[in-house]
């Protein structure tokens, strides 16, 4: 175990040693070298490496939850497995379960070990993303590593599992554990008090300030990196704000996440066509009666009218 800075690794304005470890393993991700960090989440999820506090991140969808903590892993080569809580999840595929195994040419019933005694026993991120969606059944298993020093009972193995000194659990989330209260994040769950309480620290990942934004989408889409290209993104980001904007007024359902920003950029490179990659990355994805709204956005930004802003008219 070593130890960098994070002021060099992360741009902080706070300057302390974060362990890291000197070597990369396969489970450790890739850097993505152009990535920008959110200075209040980094400080949180860096708590969470530091000194093993459970780190729960919420946000809305596309603002890059999951890849924020993947990205500072990276940079301490620290492996980190990350599991989605949906609907497919279960007890059993945590905890673990008999198998029908070969051993010296014969076939016997052995235990195999689900992703959390797996993980606890190795010096490894555990992130849990959809956290607000996984099953009452699994939430209690998670639950019994919340605390800090937390161990873990296999029942089936009468054996007590101590978590490794490196293992730390993360966690993220669309809502703060309050349900489906806006519509737009069907299948989430109520979290239990109880269980949301153990989190030390709940940290939120909101969307980027526009010109950070516009930073980004430049770096992951050079080609655009030129004063035509940087006018085009602008009005991009303008477009997003707007959808995002009327999703908080209640005009429209679907909002433009940076995510989306991106894939929309990417492929007007793609087609040469920033109108049709805009209806291929995002207006189809929008109910029919919200189509000639979204094009309003679009025509306030690059003052050009969509046909489905010419049908409104119409009407």
């Amino acid at each position: 175990m070593q130890h960098v800075s994070s002021r060099a690794a992360f741009g902080l304005q706070q300057d302390f040693q974060v362990p890291a470890f000197a070597e990369r393993d396969e489970h450790v991700p890739e850097i993505d070298p152009v990535y920008r960090f959110n200075p209040e989440v980094t400080l949180a999820v860096l708590a969470g490496f530091m000194r093993n506090r459970r780190v729960l991140i919420q946000g809305a969808h596309g603002t890059g939850k999951s890849t924020h903590i993947e990205q500072i892993a990276a940079r301490l080569n620290w492996p980190c497995i990350r599991v989605n809580l949906d609907g497919q999840i279960s007890r059993l595929d945590l905890v673990g379960r008999d198998a029908i195994v070969l051993r010296e040419g014969r076939q016997v019933t052995e235990f195999q070990e689900g992703i959390v005694p797996w993980a606890l026993q190795r010096p490894v991120a555990l992130v849990f993303d959809e956290y607000d969606a996984g099953r009452p059944d699994v939430m209690f298993i998670i639950q019994r590593i919340l605390e800090r020093e937390g161990s873990f009972t296999l029942l089936d193995q009468n054996r007590v599992i101590r978590p490794h000194p490196y293992f730390r659990l993360f966690a993220t989330s669309n809502t703060v554990g309050q349900g489906n209260l806006n519509g737009l994040y069907h299948g989430v769950q109520a979290l239990n008090h109880a269980q949301l309480d153990r989190w030390n620290i709940v940290a939120t990942l909101n969307y980027l300030h526009p010109q950070e934004e516009l930073e980004i989408v430049l770096a992951r889409v050079p080609g655009l990196d030129d004063a035509e290209g940087r006018q085009t993104v602008e009005a991009m980001i303008g477009v997003a704000n707007l959808t995002r904007k009327g999703f908080e007024a209640g005009d429209i359902s679907t909002l433009m996440s940076p995510r989306t920003v991106i894939s929309w950029a990417e492929n007007s490179r793609i087609f040469s066509d920033v109108e049709l990659a805009f209806r291929l990355s995002f207006l189809n994805k929008c109910e029919d009666a919200e189509k000639p709204i979204v094009a309003e956005y679009y025509q306030r930004c690059f003052d050009r009218d969509l046909s489905e802003s010419a049908a409104q008219a119409l009407r």
